[in-house]
């Protein structure tokens, strides 16, 4: 038999409430492995702050956790001591983690490689060396078993470091010089290094502050970059730097006024351009200047106009567009070099559907590969600008996802790209679009007798309460009967149009040999259903998210796919809000729930424009300014709507230095959970100290966080531990 170890809930508790008491919270389980008296969760200390909006002002309790410097001793105490319940609370599951992550790692390949990538006469991939955390930046030139050249070592560069993350690598048109931008904190502030890369030699040129674009020149000795704002973390300009000048006197070639607008710099796939894109939720804008023309003046593409969205490449004498011009899926426009800044000249390539959604494109000499999706499924589609039949990328299974690949020579005639499916390892291929031939070039290595046909995925539908149908990908290992007793860990995100697709993931294979059905909720608020979906999952219609999640729930429930009382809900960042509102929607429907990173403090976040991403979503969320959405927004938070109720159990996590959802937000929701919740249920909050919004960096070291989640899972259960008599056989 095993105890389940709860925290007290604080409703009733008559401690003093000082900075913090760790201790206030007790626990009445019993240990499984010790008879020590069992941990105690901190109790933060009530401090009543005004948070004031034109629509009202609300009492934040918790708002003292809040430190922008991340150096206040008594907020860095409280999340220690936070870690320190974690700690203990977990110990006596410590051997299943342990093992968890064995079997994790046992899985992986790891003198890895990806498949190289052709570029002007050098194949570039990455590799890992068995037993290091980082990849190695390599390329072969002039043919693909040349001599191998190093150009970056993960490993090396991020000696010392707690964490570290190379954010992009760019070689220079001559192959002599490589720009790349590594972050060695984890707030995605990346800065740009430069080395000659015969020599190894890094240059003084240096430029710090910037989101990890950057573009060369045709002349190999200017750069493109895109600086961030300091304190909002937002793009705001793009620089040019010419090597061996101070990077203090770079031109400022293009500064973004309206701080709704991310900045990205880039090369067209052609290379005859230098692209400077700024994008909105709703809207997009392009500049181009030729790539042997550094100095010249950038031309506007099409001149910003609400709401329409595009993208543009170039190919030949013209430019291809994916745009929402009265095409709410998209659909694909050409126009000729000469007639560009004026949509009225676009002419039909593609026209637009009401059943499938252009997602992406790629450009060929000869050809055009549509990346699409349909009955929410991701697929290609192969066109010849010749004419002829266009074809399809297949596959023998219901639920898959196909991709476009690294595809960087558009004379080429093959297409690489990637498939994979629940049960299927990521596959690159390459496809001959003239001879229709397929050669399989590489596909995920999984050890340890990992055999696909001993796991079957399945495309279920759910009833959303309104009448809408939500899609689900399901897994499970094979033998599995659907008699409403197996586990379900059940997972979703649900916003900014990004779809959840049924890739592959091996540490999921822990659970599956373990009985469990792991789902993927294509909520709304993503784009597997095309761009109404989005639509019908963001501002005033956010509640469908977390309704959808909610009904795929109880569809697998009453179907009897599982059990009940087993069921687990998992997700991260925007995914993490959607498990903050089905924990106060639904809390009894899940057994537990993990929430990663959780955006929860919705309506505070969106009114201070000084956080980073604020500014840049009013169009996702809202804005609060405005009395509407200020009350729509209100109404689902998850911090503002905890309530004296049962919650089931939950683990949260957060980075210290998380840009993109600060670290207090689960901070406070965790403890506003605690001070109001009726239940004995445990409440675990774990803080990485030294990482941001992805957590912790490294090949191995996030696989740590998986079996932690898995561990939390398991034991909720009452799964045994290793080496105990309950799991001899």
């Amino acid at each position: 038999m095993s105890f389940v170890r709860r925290d007290l809930p604080a409703v009733g508790l008559a401690c003093t409430v000082l900075l913090f008491v760790a201790g206030c919270a007790g626990s009445s389980g019993a240990h499984r492995t010790s008879k020590a008296e069992s941990p105690r969760a901190p109790v933060a200390a009530i401090h009543p702050y005004p948070i004031a909006s034109p629509n009202g002002t609300r009492t934040d309790n918790y708002y003292w956790l809040r430190d922008d410097t991340r150096t206040k001793p008594e907020v860095l105490d409280y999340l220690k001591a936070e870690n320190t319940y974690y700690e203990a609370s977990m110990a006596h599951a410590k051997p299943l983690e342990d093992k968890l992550y064995d079997e994790i790692v046992g899985r992986i390949q790891q003198d890895d490689s990806t498949v190289p990538a052709k570029y002007r006469g050098c194949w570039y991939y990455t590799r890992y060396v068995a037993g290091q955390e980082y990849p190695l930046y390599a390329r072969r030139c002039g043919k693909p078993d040349a001599r191998e050249q190093l150009l970056l070592d993960g490993n090396a560069l991020a000696s010392g470091h707690d964490f570290y993350q190379i954010g992009a690598s760019v070689i220079s048109p001559d192959g002599k010089l490589l720009a790349w931008a590594e972050d060695a904190v984890g707030r995605r502030q990346f800065k740009v290094r430069i080395k000659k890369v015969a020599s190894g030699e890094v240059l003084g040129d240096e430029f710090p502050n910037t989101s990890a674009a950057v573009a060369w020149a045709d002349d190999g000795k200017t750069l493109f970059y895109v600086e961030n704002d300091p304190v909002t973390l937002l793009t705001t300009r793009v620089k040019k730097h010419v090597l061996g000048t101070p990077a203090a006197n770079d031109a400022v070639v293009y500064e973004e006024p309206d701080h709704s607008y991310y900045i990205d710099v880039r090369r067209s796939s052609d290379d005859r351009y230098v692209l400077i894109e700024e994008e909105s939720t709703l809207t997009t804008e392009m500049r181009f200047v030729a790539a042997d023309r550094p100095n010249a003046h950038f031309t506007v593409f099409e001149p910003r106009q609400r709401n329409l969205e595009y993208h543009a490449d170039h190919v030949g004498k013209r430019w291809i567009v994916r745009d929402n011009w009265q095409a709410k899926n998209f659909r694909l426009h050409e126009v000729a070099d000469a007639r560009v800044g004026d949509k009225q000249r676009w002419r039909d390539l593609v026209k637009p559907s009401n059943d499938i959604l252009i997602s992406d494109f790629a450009l060929f000499r000869r050809y055009l590969v549509i990346s699409e999706r349909s009955d929410g499924i991701a697929r290609l589609r192969v066109h010849a600008w010749s004419g002829g039949k266009e074809s399809f990328v297949k596959s023998d299974e219901q639920a898959y996802v196909a991709t476009l690949g690294d595809n960087r020579e558009q004379d080429s005639e093959v297409l690489r790209y990637d498939y994979s499916s629940l049960t299927t390892p990521i596959t690159v291929y390459d496809l001959n679009m003239r001879t229709g031939a397929r050669v399989q070039r590489k596909r995920d290595a999984v050890l340890g007798g990992f055999d696909p046909a001993n796991y079957v995925t399945e495309r279920a539908w759910a009833p959303a309460r309104d009448g809408a149908r939500i899609p689900i990908s399901l897994v499970y290992r094979r033998g599995f009967e659907r008699n409403g007793s197996a586990q379900l860990l059940q997972i979703g995100y649900g916003s900014y149009g990004i779809s959840s697709d049924p890739y592959f993931r091996s540490e999921r294979l822990s659970l599956l040999d373990r009985g469990f059905v792991i789902a993927i909720a294509h909520v709304r608020g993503g784009q597997e259903m095309g761009r109404s979906w989005y639509e019908d999952g963001k501002l005033q219609k956010k509640r469908n998210t977390f309704t959808d999640f909610i009904d795929v729930t109880e569809h697998l429930v009453r179907e009897r796919w599982v059990a009940k009382d087993k069921v687990f809900a998992e997700g991260g960042s925007a995914g993490g809000l959607l498990m903050g509102a089905v924990a106060n929607l639904a809390p009894q429907d899940y057994r537990g729930i993990v929430a990663h990173v959780p955006f929860v403090d919705v309506v505070t976040t969106m009114l201070d424009e000084s956080i980073p991403l604020t500014t840049n979503e009013f169009d996702e969320w809202g804005n609060p300014k405005e009395k509407a959405s200020y009350d729509y927004m209100l109404a689902y938070s998850p911090y503002d709507n905890v309530s004296a109720q049962a919650y089931p159990a939950m683990f949260v996590t957060t980075g210290l230095w998380d840009s993109q959802v600060q670290y207090y937000e689960p901070t406070k929701w965790v403890a506003k959970l605690r001070a109001l919740k009726t239940d004995y249920n445990p409440l675990l909050f774990k803080v990485n100290m030294e990482a941001g919004h992805g957590g912790k960096s490294g090949r191995f070291r996030r696989y740590r966080e998986v079996a932690e989640v898995y561990a939390f899972v398991l034991d909720q259960l009452g799964a045994p531990v290793p080496g105990t008599a309950a799991t001899a056989h």
